[in-house]
């Protein structure tokens, strides 16, 4: 264990970002080139190993965190790195990615600041590749079965490693040119270098993990063929379907899906073009949308050079404290400042978000480009306008970031599935559930259409959700596939589908 009174020694001190005015001015992340270890070792040591770690409750993968952070705290990083892989397939994505959940539940959280967790995970994860302790993990013998997963983000990426170095034959399909989902088109290179991504990709085809790119399942390539070429299919398409803005002069030029946008501006970073057909520079832009894709495009905004930007959220303005009704260790929602809203902040001097925010319409010109966004304040609780707080904010591009509402409908592979659609809108998976509490990712499907073997992943079957709650299902889907392909599985299934986040 840490030292069990190294949290009264030693102040919560998170790594510091760069400096504003030279992050923006490059697509690197914000970390890039700072110290991590000596800070981290320190921070590690303020773990107090607690006797019920409630920081396993906050993160659906149940990391191990007390025992990483013993080892981190020693500098023992390579027996951190196995604590840490034990239960995380890709602790460098979610070290950069999730908002850390586990520090909310952290037992210091109670009356004091947490352990920096999300620091600790980070740096072990980056040793873990300098150090060589994320050598490739081929399987010593293959079981003769092979196991179809559609989609390649970190849901189809966590359940085709899991089923790879188990032994069955693994093929990843994509529809997008490059392979990584969300991790690559949806999330900013400021936020995950796809170097990274790149690597992880390279160690699962070290592994043995074919990837197939520019596959259209349900589309130009027929899944009831896929199924028929696999004993097993994954489906882990993710929740694409976005959801609109019904107002006045949605019509008008200027107005783009926030996911249109960020995967032009990602390409851009890719090397794919020069400069985006949809770009920020020098424009007045709105975006629509207070969540994480809200404030991904408000840094990518930023960096295009964008004259001034504006996010609006419906949400009315959270406290800075803990709420009450939302006591410890749930997420607490809570006054949040990410480092788009820094970057922001540095350069307008003021908060960029209008909180109880709602779109009315839009105006354009002659032209029908848009110009104008009208909008007014809402009652909390109803989202009700409030009269006479109606005003007009000038822009020539608008974002639209109000999140997904589940997997594309129009794509064919529903119906040639045979999938259907539970109450809130996710391909349905079977109610019923194996002692590994892993049985109901199977896919649960309309009437006689298609066979057996189908098990969905991640949010095409939870909803838009967080990169460790989307990996935890990859991983428990790969244990459900397991045990339908040998009748048992050593896999772990650390989540059951109807698991939801600790919420008050």
């Amino acid at each position: 264990m840490t030292d069990p009174h190294g949290f009264l020694k030693t102040p919560r001190r998170p790594v510091p970002a760069r400096p504003v005015e030279e992050r923006l001015s490059d697509w690197n992340e914000v970390y890039a080139g700072q110290a991590l270890l000596p800070l981290v070792a320190e921070q590690a040591g303020r773990c107090m190993d607690c006797g019920i770690p409630f920081c396993h409750s906050g993160c659906p993968l149940g990391n191990l965190i007390p025992e990483w952070n013993a080892y981190a705290t020693r500098g023992n990083w390579r027996a951190a790195a196995e604590r840490l892989h034990a239960t995380n397939n890709f602790p460098e994505f979610t070290g950069r990615l999730c908002p850390a959940p586990c520090e909310d539940a952290c037992v210091l959280a109670i009356n004091a600041d947490p352990v920096t967790i999300k620091n600790v995970e980070q740096a072990i994860a980056d040793r873990s590749w300098e150090q060589g302790y994320a050598a490739p993990h081929p399987p010593e013998r293959l079981s003769g079965k092979s196991v179809g997963v559609i989609g390649s983000g970190p849901a189809g990426l966590a359940a085709a490693q899991q089923l790879t170095r188990i032994g069955h034959t693994v093929a990843v399909y994509e529809r997008a040119d490059r392979l990584g989902g969300l991790l690559r088109y949806g999330i900013p290179a400021f936020k995950l270098e796809k170097r990274y991504l790149d690597r992880r990709i390279a160690q699962m085809r070290a592994e043995g993990t074919k990837f197939r790119t520019e596959m259209d399942i349900g589309g130009a390539v027929d899944a009831t063929e896929l199924r028929r070429r696999h004993d097993a299919l994954v489906v882990a398409v993710g929740a694409m379907e976005r959801r609109e803005l019904p107002v006045p002069g949605r019509e008008l030029c200027g107005i783009h899906q926030a996911m249109e946008y960020l995967t032009l501006a990602n390409r851009v970073t890719e090397g794919d073009c020069a400069s985006s057909p949809v770009t920020a520079e020098g424009k007045r832009v709105v975006i629509v949308g207070g969540g994480d894709t809200g404030s991904d495009c408000l840094g990518t905004v930023l960096r295009q050079g964008a004259a001034s930007v504006v996010q609006l959220d419906i949400n009315p303005e959270p406290g800075g404290a803990r709420p009450e009704t939302q006591p410890w260790p749930v997420y607490p929602k809570v006054y949040r400042i990410s480092h788009a809203h820094e970057e922001a902040r540095g350069r307008a001097g003021t908060d960029p978000r209008f909180f109880s925010s709602s779109t009315l319409r839009f105006e354009g010109d002659a032209a029908g480009r848009v110009r104008a966004l009208c909008l007014t304040e809402v009652e909390p609780a109803a989202r009700t306008p409030r009269p006479d707080t109606e005003r007009v904010l000038p822009a020539e591009l608008v974002l639209i970031a109000l999140g997904f509402s589940g997997p594309e409908r129009g794509t064919g592979l529903m119906t040639q599935l045979g999938l259907t659609l539970d109450a809130r809108g996710n391909f349905a998976r079977d109610a019923g559930f194996a002692a590994a509490h892993d049985a109901g990712y199977a896919a649960a499907r309309g009437g006689a259409a298609g066979p057996d073997g189908i098990f969905v992943a991640g949010d095409a079957g939870r909803g838009q959700s967080l990169v460790v709650w989307a990996i935890a299902e990859g991983r428990a889907a790969a244990a459900a596939t397991d045990r339908y392909l040998t009748g048992s599985t050593a896999l772990p299934a650390p989540i059951a589908p109807t698991d939801r986040p600790l919420v008050a």
